[in-house]
């Protein structure tokens, strides 16, 4: 059963990488900084560089959230098995549905749910899972987004100069952003790998103590860490393109600026929780960044109706998972032909949901249309768009013909800015 369990968390763990792939790489694949297939192979090196940097996460979910040892409750591999159980199916519906939904609190979910069904509330640090979890998933996102936003306007600001003639404003080349974004996706990437595979070294450690083979309160084992980091390493590689496409596309349009402003704001976020132990989601902080970074740059759009999706998948993660992670730990409360329904079942609807997604196939080659979000495009004054209206007017008034030939700078300038896009 320790073997199974170990199996199914490195299994979670590959999960997680595909599923998070999009909060380091979506942004800079969308304003084509890096080619897709690269911004994947960058980011599981760096995942599985990142998860050897810290442990203080891990030792968060083995000693923190489930009370365990000889002061707190029994807890079995069992109900480990069936926590993980419910973590795997609600991040496989989440990632078919193409939403950025937390890994992590699917995990927490699905291993509380578990641990209350099969041996009830006090087996649950409810104070810990306050001030480590909930909070934090409250305020992460909201934080990084306002850092993203004023980190937005500031590039823009800062990048802006002004045509010595008319004293007007001018968008200055901004191809240094998209250069920066290798940096900044980077590091995302970095701490990615130091927060989300402690996540299941923490599990993979609290079976260990479970089963009598390691004592409570000591962090991950060398080969727990190593296992881990090659686990979501190869997930990070594998993509997780749906998601990609939503974080790249489906929140607003990214431009560089936009990018770099959001990946540094996600990275620090990430950086600081990891080295407090906060079991914080990366996906909601990536998230939240992309959003502040959207209403920061002036004439575009955010996708309020994306938007509450995604924040319902927020919602939902902890309590559905929970909901499968209970009915699983009443299954294998049964014995051994529990258990096998239950690995039975949720390998079926892995499956099935694998297969169903291959009828509409995303992959590097269709998740963001690169050329067109990464595409400069000029920022035109509303009075220049005017002036250029009135004149186009006035020739017309006087049945003189618009054409390439006589049309100014200024109005060329101005017919030419598509709508969202300055």
């Amino acid at each position: 059963m320790v073997a199974l369990v170990i199996g199914l968390a490195l299994f979670f763990d590959f999960t997680n990488g595909f599923h998070d792939t999009a909060n380091a790489m979506a942004t800079p694949i969308a304003t084509g900084a890096i080619k897709p297939k690269t911004a994947v192979t960058l980011a599981a090196i760096l995942n599985l560089v990142g998860a050897f940097l810290s442990t203080e996460v891990a030792k968060t979910v083995s000693g923190g959230i489930i009370r365990e040892g000889s002061d707190g409750v029994l807890i079995t591999p069992d109900i480990i098995f069936a926590g993980l159980m419910g973590a795997i199916l609600w991040n496989m519906i989440t990632w078919l549905k193409g939403l950025p939904s937390s890994s992590s609190h699917a995990l927490f979910g699905g291993l509380i749910g578990a641990a209350i069904a099969g041996i009830g509330f006090n087996s649950v640090n409810l104070e810990t899972l306050l001030q480590k979890v909930i909070l934090p998933a409250v305020f992460a996102p909201v934080i990084a987004g306002i850092v993203a936003y004023v980190c937005t306007r500031l590039a823009y600001a800062l990048t802006a100069r002004h045509d010595p003639e008319t004293g007007s404003k001018l968008t200055q080349k901004r191809g240094g952003f998209r250069t920066g974004q290798i940096f900044t996706s980077s590091l995302v990437a970095l701490a990615h790998g130091t927060n989300d595979a402690q996540k299941t070294m923490g599990i993979i450690t609290l079976v260990l103590i479970a089963a009598g083979t390691q004592a409570p309160g000591t962090g991950p084992q060398l080969w727990v860490i190593a296992s881990c980091a090659l686990a979501i390493a190869i997930g990070t590689y594998s993509g997780g393109w749906r998601i990609i496409r939503t974080m790249g596309s489906g929140l607003t349009e990214v431009k560089p600026a936009q990018g770099f402003a959001a990946e540094t704001s996600t990275a620090s976020a990430i950086l600081a929780s990891s080295h407090l132990g906060f079991a914080l989601s990366t996906t909601q902080v990536a998230s939240g960044s992309v959003i502040g970074s959207g209403m920061g740059r002036k004439g575009t759009t955010v996708r309020w109706n994306m938007v509450g999706k995604i924040a319902l998948g927020w919602l939902f993660t902890l309590p559905a998972a929970g909901i499968v992670g209970a009915l699983t730990a009443l299954l294998v409360k049964t014995g051994v032909v529990g258990v096998v329904i239950a690995a039975v079942a949720g390998t079926a609807a892995v499956m099935f949901m694998f297969f169903f997604s291959r009828k509409s196939h995303v992959g590097h080659h269709n998740a963001v249309e690169v050329e067109e979000a990464g595409q400069a495009v000029r920022f035109a004054k509303k009075k220049a768009l005017a002036r250029a209206r009135a004149r186009a007017k006035a020739k017309a008034d006087t049945d003189t013909p618009v054409t390439a030939g006589n049309t100014d700078a200024g109005a060329t300038d101005a017919s030419n800015v598509k709508d969202g896009q300055r």
